[in-house]
């Protein structure tokens, strides 16, 4: 058809940053950042935005994308040495012309992948040798998913922590519930991370939240009642205890959800 648009394009974004939209044919896209491995935008099939972007955001290096989905590693938040939230999500990435085969082949067309190696300035300040490889992947009904794969080319284990900092855009936060976390317990990081067990049959916000829920299921649901409107949100593969971390930061129109990954990186 003349005019229809491809699943896959790369132009530029704001501040002439190079981006890749995708495009599924129902409709609904994306559109990742090269500089952080940033995915920016989630639209559905109607046109509707499903992630939080802040008006604040500076496309602008050295600065990190503020929203959308940023790439925490190799440190999640403070726990380490490295700056807030490690320093991918201001690194610029590589669309990666060759990846390895994934397990299993699927038939979607609207896909990325990327790749981010250390620089010498990087190895500095964290030195360990690695791969990571990114593909971004927007599915026949618009599902978007994110695939992660860590390579050590060190020659020796390292540990490190990752998350996909995920800010979904919300109608109004008094609106919204988290389900899936009932009954486990949890750190509040508003109370000097003290141990709790969660108590309702749902997540709801009333006051800023900041809580780190351990022992968690591979999937939970955001319910937002007033756009009548469901996340799932979840990991694929292999299944972890690692926990889930749900924030909502006095900001009516965001839900922050992470999904924190705690691993260990063997030699190869």
């Amino acid at each position: 058809m003349s005019g229809e648009k491809p699943p896959v394009e790369i132009c530029k974004g704001v501040n002439g940053l190079e981006k890749v939209v995708l495009r599924e044919v129902r409709g609904s896209s994306a559109e990742v950042y090269l500089y952080g491995g940033h995915v920016t935008s989630w639209k559905n099939d109607h046109g509707e935005e499903l992630l939080f972007l802040s008006t604040k955001a500076i496309f602008k290096p050295p600065k990190a994308i503020r929203g959308g989905i940023p790439i925490c590693f190799p440190q999640f938040g403070s726990h380490g040495n490295l700056e807030q939230h490690g320093f991918a999500r201001n690194r610029l990435w590589s669309i990666d012309t060759d990846p390895p085969p994934f397990p299993t082949v699927s038939s979607n067309k609207a896909f990325v992948d990327l790749i981010f190696k250390p620089s010498e300035d990087d190895l500095k300040i964290w030195p360990h040798s690695y791969e990571f490889r990114l593909r971004i992947t927007l599915g026949p009904g618009g599902d978007l998913m994110l695939t992660s794969r860590i390579r050590n080319t060190d020659g020796k284990p390292f540990s490190f922590t990752f998350a996909y900092h995920t800010y979904f855009s919300v109608s109004d936060i008094s609106e919204v519930r988290v389900e899936g976390l009932e009954t486990l317990d949890y750190l509040d990081n508003l109370k000097a991370k003290e141990r709790f067990t969660e108590q309702g049959d749902a997540i709801t916000f009333e006051s800023e939240v900041d809580k780190i829920y351990l022992g968690t299921p591979s999937k939970i649901a955001i319910l937002d009642h007033e756009k009548k409107r469901t996340f799932w949100y979840g990991i694929l593969g292999r299944r972890r205890p690692n926990p889930w971390r749900i924030l909502e930061m006095m900001n009516t129109s965001i839900c922050c959800v992470w999904r924190l990954q705690l691993l260990r990186s063997p030699s190869l």
